[in-house]
């Protein structure tokens, strides 16, 4: 049984992943960690920061909060050598650095998104990339997001590119010429691929991907309409994570 401390713990996915994996034989959830005390420990401890918790009780990190925690997740667990599991977005050039440098130390998995299905959306769409003479991403979100566009997508964008040019495909360019208003035709993601953003009240996570050629299209969507989906997810990262030093960005490889 792993012993597991959840960073971000009274937010909504850290009381979702609490709950849900707390109630499984597989783990035991330890700690939460949060600024403020989660409405429901589910039978764990409360620690405002790591640095309060003893690091020989904890096998595994879960952190799902905010772009800077996660930095500090990071070295904390480099230091004490506990393996760490990212999901939080978001991190800037100089974090992202910092968490490979902490990988150097301990096993990390970081994802942008842990759902089977976006995993299995992904795979799809690389198959579908060669084929295709323009492709175009909308990402949808619950309003409280804070990034924009969403990890998820500028992952997609970026297998997307990567495929076509695999296959010899020049970059995509854009057909518009007439910009009547900025940022009408969304942000490059990477070769030309376009990723346009929603925030509206009511979503999760949504992503819909469109494939265009002369006389027919393809689109491949995805819906995580509760953040239960995750959790599968999460389980795969947190079993397969090891301390053997290594970072390993998304959770494609566990999907089999």
């Amino acid at each position: 049984m792993k012993s597991l401390a959840i960073v971000g713990g009274a937010g909504r996915m850290g009381q979702m992943l609490a709950a849900k994996l707390g109630a499984t034989s597989d783990f035991r959830v330890t700690t939460l960690v949060d600024l403020s005390e989660p409405n429901d420990l589910f039978g764990a401890t409360f620690a405002t920061s790591l640095a309060e918790v003893d690091p020989t009780t904890i096998d595994v990190v879960v952190d799902f909060s905010s772009a800077q925690s996660a930095v500090e997740s990071a070295q904390w667990c480099a230091q004490h050598h506990v393996a760490l599991v990212i999901g939080t977005t978001g991190l800037s050039e100089a974090q992202r650095g910092e968490v490979d440098k902490a990988s150097l130390a301990t096993g990390i998995i970081m994802a942008s998104n842990f759902s089977i299905g976006m995993v299995l959306q992904q795979r799809f769409a690389v198959l579908a990339a060669p084929y295709f003479d323009r492709v175009e991403i909308i990402e949808l979100h619950h309003d409280r997001k804070a990034d924009a566009p969403s990890g998820t997508s500028l992952t997609t964008a970026s297998a997307i590119a990567q495929a076509r040019r695999d296959a010899g495909r020049a970059p995509l360019v854009d057909p518009t010429t007439h910009h009547t208003v900025a940022g009408a035709r969304g942000a490059d993601g990477g070769d030309g691929v376009m990723v346009h953003s929603l925030r509206l009240p009511g979503l999760v996570s949504h992503q819909e991907i469109h494939f265009g050629s002369p006389g027919e299209g393809l689109s491949i969507r995805h819906d995580s309409f509760d953040r239960e989906s995750f959790v599968q997810g999460v389980v795969l990262a947190v079993n397969g994570v090891g301390t053997t030093p290594g970072l390993t960005i998304g959770i494609d490889s566990f999907v089999k």
